[in-house]
């Protein structure tokens, strides 16, 4: 049996016979300029770094470079330094304020106590010497002082003889008088003030008595009792 002859009008048309017009299926989009440009940019940069570098490689500038960066380094170690130099100036500095016035308090209060220790001996010589002026007042003897000679003895005029021998001895207030009270046992001096003492004691010597004795309410600053 002879074979028919196959052909392409053989076989039914279906959808692919007729297919749409233009590009079908998966393609790329049109690019950029930048996208287009960027790779001759970059191969550019990196043949301009290239080059650069091997220029700084053959001429020695890469040590300058790196001296350079070394310098800058440098710089900024001794700013900070000198900072940290004036900030230890400014806590000496600080410091020796706080010493200043520390010494300063220290000798306003070695004056105050200067001072005070000053106040305290000018009383103390105003004290002695109101006790000197007191010493020697009471060691002066003051014939001027009024003496009272008075006799207990019984013995007419007796009184008055004793008051002679005062005059003599330069007493010039002196009197003579009678007992009017209680006695004492003994012959004595009275005197009544400190003040009075010396002359108390002088008038004792000049009388020849031994015993002198303070007493208050005296009639007369000194008071002679004659006894036997």
């Amino acid at each position: 049996m002879a074979r028919d002859k196959v052909t392409y009008e053989s076989y039914e048309q279906d959808v692919f016979d007729n297919p749409p017009k233009g590009p079908v299926g998966v393609h790329r989009g049109s690019r950029s300029v930048i996208s287009r440009i960027a790779p001759f940019v970059i191969v550019i940069l990196v043949a301009a770094l290239c080059g650069f570098g091997a220029w700084a490689w053959v001429t020695g500038e890469y040590k300058n470079i790196l001296n350079l960066n070394t310098s800058s380094q440098t710089a900024q170690t001794s700013d900070t330094e000198k900072k940290d130099s004036s900030d230890a100036k400014s806590d000496s500095t600080h410091s020796s304020d706080t010493k200043s016035d520390s010494t300063h308090s220290s000798d306003t209060k070695s004056e105050n106590t200067d001072s005070s220790n000053a106040q305290s001996n000018s009383a103390a010589t105003d004290n002695a010497g109101q006790s000197a002026q007191q010493d020697q007042a009471a060691a002066t003897v003051n014939k001027a002082t009024q003496v009272r000679v008075i006799n207990a003895t019984g013995i007419s005029g007796y009184a008055g003889q004793k008051a002679d021998v005062l005059q003599t001895a330069g007493y010039t207030s002196v009197e003579a008088a009678n007992p009017t009270g209680s006695v004492p046992t003994s012959t004595v001096v009275w005197y009544q003030n400190e003040a009075d003492k010396a002359t108390a004691e002088d008038v004792a010597s000049t009388l020849g008595i031994s015993a002198v004795e303070q007493v208050q309410g005296l009639a007369a600053p000194i008071t002679v009792v004659l006894l036997n």
